[in-house]
């Protein structure tokens, strides 16, 4: 892979649990480019939050090994005191949850002003209120004087969103990171905040991490994409090949799973069984064979790695080369939603 502006190694986030730890990011190795959106989709509980995380050095508790590569230097060792000169500066993260994000006992001015003072104690206090203002008009809001004056709970989801992006681009991030960005917003609410972040990247270039579930959300923004599950990356490629010719069984099944109106009567396919816990997750072997029991075990790697099937286009196991649908006709659903 080429070298971009982040480079993760070989990363590894365990969580201890009574007497052991538990790798939620198991052996994670992506490359973010500048002026770049990359996704990572997959299904709650696939280790994508605890990548996050991972990168902005927020874990308290959690055993982090490999590497994290910005600007030469290792984020896995780095001291904390260097992590908070770089978090709010160079990395910037909106969070899933708006309103646990912000303070609620702060006026969203404030706020703003207080990651712009953190990372520039030059700027004078009329120097961070005119930045502020200018913040907040940037991500869309129409009244930025009213605005800075009120109160989290004032606001709305959407605008608590806004907010949130304002404090994270603040000092122009040179990589961006989005937990489910959307998340609980309504669609014109979602489709405004999608739209500001593509513009902000551009404006920026910006290397944006899209961390979500929503292959829609996908579809309209991201670059490439890594599709993760149980801890693993399974398939990564552009965004153009990962939706038009998928190959990983778990892709595959995600993709089959978004409604369509291409056959009204077609059955919503279901991806049999759960992502297993962390204490059950099998550490041998393809972690995505209990969910298709229908193929052979011969189908699949004792030791699974990624296979560069094209390129750019990396694959995880080669039971993809084996993989069909039980029923037929989900085949032909596939098929037909991406044409």
């Amino acid at each position: 892979m080429e070298k971009g502006i982040l480079n993760i190694k070989n990363l590894k986030t365990s969580f201890r649990i009574q007497d052991d730890y538990y790798a939620a990011v198991d052996n994670v190795s992506l490359t973010l480019n500048k002026n770049e959106v990359l996704a990572i989709v997959g299904e709650s509980g696939c280790g994508k939050s605890a990548l996050a995380f991972s990168i902005m050095g927020l874990h308290k508790q959690a055993r982090i090994e490999g590497e994290i590569l910005y600007n030469n230097a290792n984020l896995v060792n780095l001291p904390n005191n260097k992590m908070n000169e770089l978090r709010g500066d160079s990395l910037g993260m909106i969070f899933q949850d708006p309103m646990s994000a912000l303070n609620p006992l702060m006026i969203i001015g404030d706020q703003i002003e207080e990651v712009l003072y953190l990372h520039n104690k030059s700027m004078s206090k009329k120097e961070q209120a005119k930045k502020a203002l200018y913040l907040l008009e940037k991500v869309g809001i129409t009244n930025p004087k009213r605005t800075y004056h009120q109160f989290p709970h004032e606001l709305s989801g959407g605008m608590r969103q806004r907010v949130i992006i304002a404090i994270a681009i603040a000092n122009e991030p040179e990589i961006l990171i989005a937990d489910e960005p959307t998340t609980a917003l309504d669609a014109t609410i979602q489709s405004q905040i999608l739209d500001l972040m593509v513009e902000l990247k551009e404006e920026m270039e910006a290397g944006i991490i899209l961390i979500t579930h929503d292959l829609g959300v996908v579809a309209e923004m991201a670059d490439r994409v890594a599709v993760m599950y149980a801890g693993q990356i399974v398939e990564i490629t552009d965004v153009y090949t990962l939706f038009k010719e998928p190959l990983h069984p778990y892709t595959r099944s995600l993709l089959n799973s978004i409604p369509t109106n291409v056959e009204p009567k077609s059955k919503l396919h279901v991806i049999q069984g759960i992502v297993p816990t962390l204490q059950n997750l099998p550490r041998t072997g393809c972690r995505f064979s209990h969910r298709i029991a229908w193929i052979g075990d011969d189908c699949h790697e004792k030791d699974p790695e990624l296979h560069e099937v094209s390129p750019g286009h990396f694959v995880r196991c080669t039971c993809y080369k084996h993989f069909d649908f039980e029923n037929s006709k989900e085949d032909e659903q596939l098929e037909s939603r991406s044409k």
